[in-house]
């Protein structure tokens, strides 16, 4: 199945711009600073960027101490926008989508010591093989940090996600099909924009069964304070918008159980 490049529609590309151009938005209240104190000193470290965008994450961690950090996305839209605003010597940006992570292994397996994805997973079909190219990728002991929408948001597959009452405010959120993985479709600046859901299970035992022990969780949601000066983002004190990982590599690649990944 072809990747999802939605990125490149020009609708698409210019609403998620302005949105990320807001000072405040969801990723930059919740979701960025939950990321970073997940990533380990970078400090002459080798970081690989999965699914870059615009290269600000690329930029701040060579900012942060890293010798090398490259940056991979299906978007050439975006890595224009990263080429022109964030460029530095130690950043290398590739055109290349995650699905595709294995064409780097040859070059360059074994040396990275960070690998980070932020807000990207959840438009990829193969999790489990975009994990097994990062053990090969990764250095013994190097880490694999993420983050993703919240499977309690991906397995939304239609119709109003909250039950609300009679002036409209939100009571509680509507789940469904939780336990049924796969493709979902939703409109987000354009129609038929795919993400694909995996249940809390599926991720975290992709990430053991191949050779990788997960160090820490995280929901990030405001403090009561917060959402009563921001009372836009108060539908987060019934469930997280993300969930992030930072999981290691074990030695030589290997399981819980002893055996070495594939």
């Amino acid at each position: 199945m072809p990747q999802q490049n939605i990125y490149d529609n020009e609708i698409f590309f210019e609403g998620y711009r302005k949105i990320r151009e807001r000072k405040e938005n969801a990723n930059t209240l919740f979701e960025m600073p939950a990321l970073f104190s997940l990533i380990p000193d970078l400090t002459g470290k080798r970081v690989l960027d999965l699914g870059c965008g615009f290269g600000e994450h690329c930029r701040s961690f060579v900012e942060k101490g890293a010798a090398e950090v490259i940056g991979i996305d299906i978007s050439e839209k975006m890595l224009a926008v990263a080429r022109k605003e964030n460029a530095d010597p130690r950043i290398r940006y590739l055109h290349l989508p995650m699905e595709e992570l294995g064409s780097l292994v040859a070059e360059r397996g074994g040396t990275f010591d960070v690998a980070v994805s932020s807000l990207a997973l959840h438009y990829v079909e193969d999790f489990p093989g975009v994990v097994r190219n990062l053990v090969r990728l990764l250095a013994d002991g190097g880490f694999f940090v993420f983050s993703q929408e919240h499977p309690l948001d991906t397995c939304h597959a239609g119709g109003d996600r909250w039950t609300r009452d009679a002036d409209g405010n939100k009571l509680f959120l509507n789940v469904c099909r939780y336990s049924i993985e796969g493709e979902r479709e939703s409109v987000w600046f354009v129609d038929n924009v795919k993400k694909y859901h995996r249940t809390f299970s599926t991720i975290f035992n992709t990430l053991v069964e191949n050779g990788f022990t997960v160090e820490r969780m995280l929901e990030p949601v405001p403090s009561m304070d917060f959402m009563r000066t921001h009372p836009d983002e108060s539908d987060l004190v019934h469930k997280p918008a993300f969930l992030l990982l930072r999981a290691r590599k074990n030695e030589a690649g290997k399981t819980v159980s002893g055996k070495t990944g594939n």
